[in-house]
């Protein structure tokens, strides 16, 4: 086992110089923009002892503002050099975990192998946003629930507090004790840091107002939609506001709100599972997490590039097990992470622009991300649910639920 660690740690070393090298050679691009210039902004506002009220452009929950403050616990670098530092240190964290997790008896590396190797597909983008940082707490969130769903929960509170989506790693777990210590975890840990956040900072719940304004940004489904159309004589346009590229025009509205209505009824789906599964694997909590994550990715109304940063953290969690069902699914999420970097930032002048090259782009992208949205979800829920008995003749014998690959027990 020595040797394959030692290879990964190599690979990790040799893709995070490359990562380090491009946020050097490109770090005053667009890409690298958003730490030294917004980020450093916000942490300007943030040391005061508010979040920012009237920006637009915040729209995060206030756990956010201490990880933006972070950069200032290393004296003697810039911001910008302190928060790269601080995030190649919670990529490093990632994959020490997946390592540790995957080197287990019964388990493989092949997780931490996707995350040391589709990490870099990003280029330099993961290195200049927050999202290793919230992946990384997502991602001990999850290994940790087969051994104490207390921390479990613990760690998927404090990562929704940053961004919402880490409140969907709860929903995997199995019935009965874990599902009620996690989530009991979750909340005490949740409401005893937001009143804290509360207590230290002004206007908390400032980022409500602009999420709530937040339109049909271009990478989304939706917006894909509207590319097409603009093909077809749409009279719509693309402005630059709450921090995304976002159609404006006739019929935008709607598809905004098909967009949350599909949200809805990922929501409702992911409770009809809760409600109708009943046996529960090793990696249940762990595929359910990425399938969960991957639907209210592609209803979202705004789908950006560093979305694919949780879906390969995710997809690696699941890989640490050799019974997970979500392994095409992963395969689907790495490829989608390469088409994406040619979304953004390689050809984004195309996909703003609604070219035909940008419009090809989206549909592969999205395409592939729909596709593992539905398998994901289609082989969780034949992996769980125990098909109801046949209505047989007499004499005939009745149908035998299927238990999924790998160890699984039923939960009543």
């Amino acid at each position: 086992m020595t040797h394959p660690r030692a290879a990964l740690a190599a690979a990790w070393l040799a893709t995070r110089a490359l990562m380090l090298w491009l946020l050097t050679y490109r770090g005053w691009d667009v890409v690298g923009r958003e730490v030294w210039q917004l980020y450093h902004h916000w942490y300007g506002v943030l040391a005061h002892g508010a979040f920012p009220v009237h920006d637009t452009l915040w729209q995060y929950p206030p756990g956010a503002g201490p990880l933006l403050l972070s950069p200032g616990l290393l004296p003697g670098l810039t911001y910008f050099q302190a928060f790269v530092a601080l995030t190649l240190a919670a990529d490093a964290v990632v994959a020490l975990a997946l390592t540790r997790a995957g080197s287990r008896p019964g388990r493989t590396l092949l997780g931490a192998t996707v995350w040391v190797g589709g990490l870099p597909l990003l280029l330099h983008l993961p290195l200049a946003r927050y999202d290793v940082q919230v992946t990384a707490l997502a991602v001990l969130s999850l290994l940790a629930s087969a051994r104490s769903t207390r921390v479990c929960g613990t760690l998927a509170a404090l990562g929704a507090l940053v961004k919402v989506w880490p409140v969907l790693l709860l929903t995997g777990l199995p019935k009965g004790r874990a599902t009620r210590s996690a989530w009991t975890a979750a909340a005490v840990t949740g409401t005893t840091s937001l009143a804290l956040l509360c207590t230290l900072f002004d206007h908390p719940f400032a980022f409500l107002r602009q999420q709530g304004g937040r339109g049909v940004q271009i990478e989304s489904f939706g917006g894909t939609a509207l590319a097409l159309a603009r093909h077809a004589g749409w009279p719509g346009k693309v402005r630059y506001q709450y921090g995304a590229l976002e159609y404006t025009g006739p019929y935008v509205p709607t598809v905004a709100h098909v967009s949350l209505a599909l949200s809805a009824v990922s929501l409702g789906l992911l409770l009809l599972w809760r409600v109708r599964a009943r046996l529960w694997g090793e990696a249940t909590p762990y595929d359910t997490a990425l399938s969960a994550v991957l639907l209210f990715t592609v209803t979202s109304r705004v789908i950006s590039p560093q979305y694919m940063i949780w879906l390969l953290g995710l997809a690696a969690v699941c890989l640490t097990s050799r019974h997970t069902t979500q392994r095409p699914v992963a395969a689907l999420v790495v490829a989608a992470t390469a088409v994406s970097t040619l979304v953004y930032p390689v050809l984004y002048d195309e996909v703003m622009d609604a070219t035909w090259t940008g419009v090809a782009l989206m549909l592969v992208r999205n395409g592939l991300l729909g596709a593992a949205a539905v398998l994901s979800f289609t082989r969780v829920w034949r992996s769980t649910v125990i098909p109801p008995k046949s209505h047989m003749s007499p004499g005939s014998r009745a149908a035998t639920p299927v238990a999924p690959a790998g160890p699984a027990r039923l939960v009543h």
